[in-house]
């Protein structure tokens, strides 16, 4: 679809709700907000990941500023919601409400409801992170009122094109996916002055000192959601080849991922199935030498940059803004292949046996990564920038 289809599909669209749009502006004026809101914030939910942690972040400062967060989808497990919870901020929970499809109307009424809210405050600032309501609500929004838009991977990039003359700013959080929408922009023939609203500022992590695992055996880690995407089907396969070759190898896995894994993996591997506690998730990054992800796409995963400011070695399918942080021997560990997965399996067997071989090299790629990850996963930086963007 081209910038010109996508537009006249949302027109459409825009049309046809038209009636039950300007029915919930009126409930949204009937039933204003208790408290004045001037940050509007759209999350999918509170549940563990990524993607919701950097919300978080981006929350935490606006503590004392009374922000409205609104989650728009059914939770998986809502493992952050606590976190949430202590950012003093107040939630609107709506995903009971308009995450069904049979009641949609209900869904379209809200978009109503929310932008007569938002039109209402004194100098908003609306932001989505990852989250398709925002795109539901802004087009409803006034002229004038600040819109930014975070991204970290292009899985809605077709979508969201239509949306792209609603958004003051759109930040990715890799430069592969700016690039990704700038050629985007040139081949669908969107307006090419809205390209200087794109920018990229990379997410921060804590960045600690080296942990060196006083195991002799070489401990390989996963961590992630069972999700089709992070393909952990080929990291079963590659547990059980290792472990069953008969080296001192360890592997653990942190993540919905029991029933995914084979019944020899799951005896024979540590499996942590649910970890909330940051400082029980920090000791098993702590034990690992290797982290390992064989996911068929990426942004760049927290826990890689977790684990890189460990100074650990990561081995990675070469997908999407991966190869922008790690060289393959140098700061990491890069599998070319991205879609035969025998070839996936075989090459990070031969890369784990290589580490396992020569520690001495798996050092320095610790001591490399971590460089990297003191230049590029900078809290200060990241704030500084997201202050600027907020206005405080």
């Amino acid at each position: 679809m081209n910038y010109k289809q996508a537009c006249f599909k949302r027109k459409i669209e825009t049309v046809a709700l038209f009636p039950l749009i300007v029915f919930g502006k009126i409930l949204g004026r009937l039933f204003p907000l208790k408290k004045q809101n001037s940050y509007f914030l759209f999350f999918p939910s509170a549940d563990i990941g990524g993607s919701p942690k950097v919300n978080a972040d981006i929350l935490f400062l606006l503590k004392n500023k009374n922000p409205l967060v609104i989650f728009s989808k059914k939770p998986t497990n809502n493992g952050f919601k606590e976190l949430y919870d202590s950012a003093e901020c107040t939630i609107i929970d709506l995903h009971q409400l308009i995450d069904n499809k049979l009641f949609h109307f209900i869904n379209v009424i809200y978009r109503g409801i929310i932008s007569s809210w938002i039109n209402a405050s004194t100098n908003p600032i609306v932001f989505g992170g990852e989250c398709m309501y925002f795109y539901k609500v802004i087009p409803h929004i006034k002229d004038g009122i600040k819109k930014i838009e975070l991204s970290h991977l292009n899985t809605w990039l077709d979508y969201n094109q239509a949306f792209v003359g609603f958004i003051d700013l759109r930040i990715t959080s890799t430069p592969k996916l700016k690039r990704y929408m700038e050629k985007q922009y040139r081949e669908n023939k969107i307006p090419l002055e809205f390209l200087e609203r794109i920018v990229y500022i990379d997410n921060w992590v804590d960045i600690l000192e080296i942990q060196k695992n006083h195991s002799d055996s070489l401990n390989v880690l996963f961590v992630g959601r069972g999700s089709p995407q992070k393909r952990v089907h080929i990291i079963s396969n590659i547990a059980e080849r290792v472990m069953r070759l008969g080296h001192s190898i360890t592997f653990t896995f942190v993540g919905d991922v029991t029933n995914i894994v084979s019944d020899y993996v799951s005896k024979n591997a540590t499996i942590f199935e649910f970890v909330t506690e940051k400082e029980k998730l920090y000791s098993i990054y702590d034990k690992a030498d290797l982290l390992i992800l064989t996911s068929s796409f990426e942004g760049l995963p927290i826990v890689i940059m977790d684990m890189m400011a460990r100074g650990k070695v990561v081995i990675s399918t070469a997908v999407d803004g991966i190869p922008d942080y790690i060289s393959h021997g140098i700061s990491g560990l890069l599998i070319d292949e991205i879609n035969n997965e025998e070839a996936i399996e075989q090459r990070a067997i031969d890369l784990i046996l290589e580490m396992d071989k020569d520690r001495r090299l798996l050092q320095e790629i610790g001591v490399n990564a971590k460089k990297i990850a003191k230049e590029k996963f900078n809290r200060s930086l990241f704030e500084e920038k997201y202050k600027k963007i907020f206005s405080i």
